[in-house]
């Protein structure tokens, strides 16, 4: 489930004031409602510091940008240089150079990607919409397909490929979302396959037999963390070892089936 900023922060100021008050002993079994008794961060002042942190400014046509030589820029910079080196050296473990395998065992590296605020960056829909999610709005602006990649993405799949690592998206979008998010991803400068073998969305009226446990055609019961989880495991099944495992969200990497995880910044969302 996707949270607002709004509910994020009012959550993220009652969990960790109710966990305060756990500590000390004020919450009980019989006082389980305790309430937090320091103000929660202002929101306008929140808000100011996240456009600070991604460099806000509107283009001639009004459209909300990100700049790159943001805060945000320069953390993606420092992770992607980090996720370069461990990348070179799994794929020198591996044989190295294109068609290369995992010594032993006949598996090929990967990364896997998350799409939304990973690969393609929606800072003008969260700064237009005030930072709330609405499902019509959200369904037409992916559509829409114009989203810029996340700063140094595009460039950090290009270098993968050429040490002979496979990529692929897995992403939280519908099925029904799958052309608009694989057009945008083309257009935002993603040179690699972009099937149905290497994008994965959510199908809940057709869902994969490799997430039966959690979702059949009458109902779809997958968190976010079981329909990745499934999916990473089902991309190692098919012959490959994924050696990184890139998302905004804690919930895109846990699970399991990745040697390392990168965790992108992203003040703006939360997802559960």
């Amino acid at each position: 489930m996707r949270k607002s900023l709004r509910m994020a922060g009012i959550a993220t100021a009652c969990t960790v004031a109710g966990a305060a008050l756990y500590g000390t002993g004020a919450a009980t079994a019989d006082n389980a409602a305790a309430r937090h008794t320091a103000e929660p961060q202002n929101i306008g002042l929140l808000v100011g510091e996240i456009d600070d942190y991604y460099g806000a400014y509107q283009d001639a046509d009004g459209v909300w940008r990100s700049s790159p030589d943001s805060p945000y820029a320069k953390d993606l910079a420092r992770i992607q240089a980090k996720a370069k080196k461990d990348i070179r050296k799994a794929a020198a473990a591996h044989g190295g150079g294109h068609g290369a395998k995992r010594g032993g065992h006949g598996k090929k590296p990967a990364i896997v990607l998350d799409v939304d605020d990973t690969s393609l960056l929606s800072f003008d829909y969260e700064k237009t919409t005030n930072y709330t999610y609405d499902n019509a709005t959200w369904d037409a602006y992916v559509k829409a397909a114009e989203r810029p990649a996340v700063f140094g993405m595009p460039e950090l799949v290009k270098y993968a490929k050429s040490k002979g690592v496979e990529v692929f998206f897995l992403t939280g979008l519908s099925e029904s979302q799958r052309e608009g998010a694989v057009t945008n991803l083309a257009g935002a400068g993603y040179d690699t396959q972009l099937d149905t073998t290497h994008v994965f969305t959510k199908n809940k009226t057709a869902p994969p037999a490799y997430l039966s446990d959690c979702a059949t055609p009458a109902k779809w019961e997958c968190s976010t963390v079981q329909f990745k989880e499934g999916t990473r495991k089902h991309i190692e099944s098919t012959g490959y070892n994924i050696v990184g495992s890139f998302g905004d969200q804690v919930s895109d990497l846990a699970g399991g089936y990745a040697d390392k995880t990168y965790k992108l910044p992203n003040p703006t969302y939360f997802v559960d």
